[in-house]
């Protein structure tokens, strides 16, 4: 389901406001995607963190038809979570958890 452009802000708006609240900021965070079992996918959300420090891991579904990616990135602010939050949301087929 798509949501409305002002759900998405909404949304960000309360992740950043957490995010300030509760954390000291520049931070370890912890990002994790699910994405079809495509390498281009994988490629594309892995190239939003290369010009980062982050460490990837992939894990395989059991049936071979997802990949899992999480990772552990050093941020500066709120606002770099959020960003690459927003560089991923424009790949295909990927869900953010």
């Amino acid at each position: 389901m798509m949501k409305s452009e002002k759900e998405v802000k909404e949304f960000y708006n309360r992740l950043k406001e957490q995010l300030i609240s509760d954390t000291t900021w520049p931070s370890v965070y912890y990002y994790k995607f699910i994405v079809p079992a495509n390498l281009e996918k994988i490629a594309e959300i892995e190239a939003v963190f290369d010009s980062t420090d982050a460490i990837i891991t992939t894990r395989d579904s059991s049936k071979g038809k997802y990949t899992s990616l999480s990772i552990k990135v050093n941020l500066d602010s709120p606002d770099n979570v959020i960003e690459k939050y927003i560089e991923v949301s424009k790949i295909e087929g990927v869900i953010s958890l």
